[in-house]
């Protein structure tokens, strides 16, 4: 971490630090289905975006007031669907080494608050800060959720290093100015396995 110039981590939340692919899925597929769409296209343009940008683009058709209620039936379904929800590998150790060696760190997620902090609770993860789609006007791709969670831990940008699993989130830290750690095989500047890569380049940034 030193040699990337690295003083705080900027998680994302579904498939970073918590395990909710087959919430997720069951959710858009059920949605999927009540709204006569394809449900592997859903749960593809789904990923690492907020529901309402993706609702609006399955249903480009809709008024503004069935379009928001189509939203808030996406969201219901998510939001007690916890059974299978659970921190992904590493992601405890990696977050006690953040906390030993006093890197501070933040969540940046594209769902809103009440889906965040089921899913962080259903998995044990408390962030001392979390930034959702209720804090800020555009999501991911748009960089400012990232913007929003430096300025927050109170580190410039170019010295975050955020944590991906979509490409999505990828876009949006590249556009903050930020260092990039991909998971499930993308392209950021370090490409990890699990969470659990990431512990000897906190212990040796410290």
């Amino acid at each position: 971490m030193a040699d990337m110039d690295v003083a705080a981590v900027l998680f994302d939340m579904d498939g970073t630090l918590v395990s909710s692919d087959g919430a997720v899925e069951r959710a858009w597929t059920t949605w999927a289905a009540e709204h006569g769409v394809d449900a592997g296209q859903a749960i593809e343009m789904a990923h690492g975006s907020p529901s309402e940008p993706t609702v609006r683009r399955l249903l480009p058709h809709l008024d503004e007031a069935a379009t928001m209620v189509a939203v808030a039936r996406q969201l219901e379904l998510q939001y007690d669907d916890l059974d299978d929800v659970t921190a992904t590998p590493g992601a405890h150790e990696l977050i006690a080494a953040l906390d030993k060696h006093n890197v501070p760190w933040a969540v940046v997620t594209s769902a809103d608050e009440r889906l965040a902090r089921a899913r962080l609770g259903a998995a044990g993860i408390t962030p001392p800060i979390l930034v959702t789609t209720d804090d800020i006007a555009a999501g991911k791709p748009d960089p400012e959720g990232y913007l929003t969670a430096a300025a927050l831990v109170g580190v410039p940008p170019g010295r975050c290093l955020v944590v991906e699993d979509a490409d999505v989130g990828l876009v949006a830290a590249r556009a903050a100015g930020a260092h990039t750690a991909a998971l499930r095989g993308l392209d950021g500047d370090i490409r990890i396995t699990t969470l659990a890569d990431l512990i000897p380049l906190v212990a040796d940034g410290r």
